[in-house]
C-alpha cells in the first residue's frame, strides 16, 4: 500500500537536520515572565490576580472570558509585578500579566487520576477545561470546545496529526521518541469520550523511526492505527491531514467534526495526557530553537511565559548576526524584530536565518505556468485569487472561492515570478471576512 497524501503541496528543505537529533533539554527561566491575556482563539482570559499578588507554579492567574476561551496558570513561583499590554509574536501589543520568579519554582497542589476509565465523561472534559488546554499546534482553538461536538456518536475519527510538516521543526518529532506513552495514553483518553472512533496517527514517512515505534507500541490497541503519510507540506494541514487519512473532505464552512472528524497535535494531546492523569494545567511546553544563525539548535522543555530571547541566550547565542528571525516555521510564521517577546501556549519554535532569501527575490510578471495551481492543496488558481486582491474586487475574490484558502503559502513558494501570492491572497480574505462580520 503506498504512502497516504492530498493532491498538490510542495516540498521545501526541512532544516530537521539542525536540531532532529538533539534531545529535549529542560530550560528553567531566570527573568521576567509574561503572560498574555490572548493564548487562544475566543474571547481573551480575565486576570484574577492584582499587582503585588505572590503566586505559586500551577496557580492559575486568569479566567477563561467565556466558554470559548481558555484561562492561563504560571509557569513559576514569584510576585506579579504589572498588568499591561507587551508585544507579542504576531506583532499586536496585548494585555499581559508580568510576574517576577523567585527562581523557587514553588508549585500548587496538584490532584492526578491514574485510573481515568473510572472518570466520567464530563469529568475529563472538565480537566481538560480547567487545565486551560488549546490548540497548541498554533490555532489555539480550547480543546474542550473542540471535544464537545453536537453529536459525539457521529465521531468515527480522532487523528493526532503527527506529521509535524513545517520546515526547521522537530518539538513534536522529540516528543514522540522520548515520551510515545504520554501521546497514546493520551489519544486513549480522547477515545473515550467517543465509543464509535478510532485513532489515527498520521506520521510524515521522514519519521520512520517513530513510525517503527509507534506501531510496536499499539500493536495490541484495537482502536489506534498508525497511518504513514507522503512526507510533503502542507500534510499537517487539517483538511489535508483529513483528506489523506480517510479520503473525507471539508470546507472552510465545515468543522472537521461534521466529517465525523477530530484533530489535534501532537502537543495538545500530551497535554491532555498530563491535565487529566497528573492534574497539571498547561505551563511547559516543547519548543525548538534553531536555524543556522544560531550556536546551538535545539530541542527545549520550556516554562511559558519565558522570553524567546532567554531561550536564545541559553543556547549560547548567535553564532552569526540573523538577517530573518522567525516564530514559528518558514512557511506560516511571524516574522519578528527581535527575539525579546514572550512565548506563550501556540509558541512552537523560534527560527533565525542568516540569509533573508525571499527579501532578495525580484517579483517579475506572471507567465500563467499554473505552478501555484498545482501547488495549491486547495484546489484554488491562486494568481487569479492575487490579481482580484490587487485590484480590490472582493466580488470576484468570494466567488471565485478566495475565503477556501488555508495560507500555506505553498503557492507563493512554488512561484517562479515570485510573486507573494499568499500575503496578497491572506490580505483580502482578512478584508472579506471583516465586511462579513460588519454585515
Amino acid at each position: 500500500m503506498g504512502l497516504k497524501t492530498f493532491k498538490g503541496g510542495v516540498h521545501p528543505y526541512d532544516g530537521k537536520e539542525l536540531s532532529k537529533e538533539k534531545p529535549i533539554k529542560d530550560l528553567l527561566p531566570q527573568g521576567e515572565m509574561v503572560f498574555p491575556l490572548s493564548q487562544h482563539i475566543g474571547a481573551p482570559a480575565v486576570a484574577c490576580v492584582n499587582v503585588g499578588d505572590m503566586v505559586l507554579r500551577g496557580q492559575k492567574i486568569a479566567d477563561a472570558g467565556g466558554f470559548v476561551s481558555a484561562p492561563i496558570f504560571s509557569s513559576v513561583s514569584g510576585t506579579v509585578k504589572a498588568i499591561e499590554p507587551r508585544r507579542v509574536a504576531t506583532g499586536d501589543m496585548v494585555n499581559s500579566i508580568i510576574i517576577t520568579s523567585d527562581g523557587k519554582f514553588i508549585e500548587t497542589g496538584f490532584e492526578g487520576c491514574e485510573d481515568y476509565e473510572s472518570l466520567s465523561n464530563e469529568a475529563i472534559i472538565k480537566k481538560i477545561q480547567d487545565a486551560g488546554i488549546v490548540g497548541m499546534g498554533g490555532a489555539g482553538f480550547p480543546t474542550h470546545v473542540k471535544l464537545s461536538p453536537k453529536n459525539p456518536e457521529k465521531i468515527q475519527f480522532i487523528i493526532a496529526n503527527c506529521a509535524e510538516c513545517e520546515p526547521y521543526l522537530t518539538s513534536d518529532y522529540r516528543s514522540m521518541v522520548e515520551e510515545p506513552e504520554k501521546l497514546i495514553n493520551g489519544m486513549k483518553i480522547i477515545l473515550k469520550l467517543f465509543p464509535n472512533a478510532k485513532g489515527l496517527l498520521g506520521i510524515e514517512d521522514n519519521k520512520s523511526d517513530v513510525i517503527k515505534s509507534l506501531s510496536e507500541l499499539t500493536a495490541k490497541e484495537s482502536r489506534i492505527e498508525v497511518v504513514p503519510l507522503m512526507t510533503k507540506y502542507p500534510q499537517g494541514g487539517e483538511r489535508q491531514l483529513i483528506k489523506a487519512c480517510t479520503g473525507r473532505e471539508i470546507n472552510s464552512k465545515m468543522l472537521p467534526a461534521d466529517a465525523g472528524c477530530i484533530v489535534d497535535n501532537v502537543a495538545t494531546i500530551n497535554a491532555i495526557y498530563t491535565a487529566v492523569v497528573e492534574g497539571k494545567p498547561v505551563m511547559d511546553r516543547i519548543f525548538t530553537l534553531t536555524g543556522d544563525a544560531v550556536m546551538e539548535p535545539r530541542n527545549y522543555r520550556i516554562c511559558i511565559g519565558m522570553s524567546c530571547k532567554e531561550i536564545l541566550e541559553a543556547a549560547g547565542g548567535f553564532v552569526r548576526e540573523p538577517a530573518k528571525i522567525i516564530s514559528g516555521g518558514p512557511m506560516m510564521g511571524f516574522a519578528v524584530m527581535d527575539a525579546d517577546i514572550p512565548t506563550t501556549k501556540t509558541s512552537g519554535a523560534l527560527l533565525c536565518l542568516s540569509e533573508d532569501e525571499v527579501s532578495k527575490y525580484e517579483t517579475t510578471a506572471c507567465i500563467n505556468c499554473g505552478r501555484c495551481v498545482e501547488a495549491c492543496p486547495e484546489n484554488l488558481i491562486p494568481s487569479r485569487l492575487a490579481k482580484f486582491s490587487e485590484h480590490d474586487d472582493k466580488e470576484q475574490f468570494e466567488s471565485w472561492y478566495g475565503l477556501e484558502c488555508i495560507e500555506c503559502g505553498s503557492c507563493s513558494f512554488a512561484c517562479p515570478a515570485r510573486k507573494p501570492l499568499a500575503q496578497s491572497i491572506k490580505t483580502m480574505k482578512k478584508m472579506v471576512l471583516a465586511d462579513k462580520r460588519k454585515k
